[in-house]
């Protein structure tokens, strides 16, 4: 299995890298893309300034680059964090860097395509380009950890979405305890 994993300027680049380093665990080859805005971010939110793992990922201006193709196989792709600016890029067809470029051949290719927006609140305008996205039939899995797991640290919250979008690639994991009914 091959899958790209975009991280885009959104708060939350944890999400990418752990996502990355469990398809990695499992065995998935990961095409890692990354946006300028991204390595700001995670120079901000990550305690050891982020960034120095990240030799090999594919800059967002490589727009040459062989994943830019139909041609190119790949399974899936999940932007995780995606920004609004991505998310408006990929709902409206404006491929201006690689990853918009990924995500417009994956929606035309007919494969599988995951968006992780982490954004609160949401405008129409937000709300309106993930229903766009949506009906074009790529999933939308905002960036929001449940708490029936009884979550013990932002880890586990950070677990419980990598979790949910491991289910939807349909790769098996326990990452998160699953809800088996309550006690009634």
């Amino acid at each position: 299995m091959k899958i790209v994993v975009a991280l885009t300027g959104a708060s939350g680049t944890v999400y990418g890298l752990r996502l990355i380093e469990e398809l990695g665990s499992r065995g998935v080859e990961v095409v890692p893309i990354v946006s300028d805005a991204a390595r700001k971010v995670m120079a901000y939110e990550l305690e050891d300034g982020g960034g120095e793992g990240l030799t090999g990922f594919i800059s967002e201006a490589k727009i040459d680059a062989g994943v830019a193709s139909g041609s190119f196989k790949l399974d899936a792709m999940v932007i995780v964090p995606c920004s609004m600016k991505t998310l408006s890029a990929v709902a409206n067809g404006y491929a201006s860097n690689l990853i918009a470029r990924v995500a417009d051949v994956m929606i035309k290719e007919q494969r599988r395509l995951i968006i992780v927006p982490r954004e609160t609140p949401l405008s129409a305008i937000h709300l309106e380009n993930m229903l766009r996205l949506s009906r074009l039939g790529v999933t939308v899995l905002p960036a929001m950890p449940a708490f029936y797991h009884k979550p013990r640290s932002v880890d586990d919250m950070i677990d419980f979405v990598v979790g949910k979008i491991l289910d939807l690639l349909k790769i098996e994991n326990d990452l998160y305890r699953r809800w088996t009914g309550g006690s009634t």
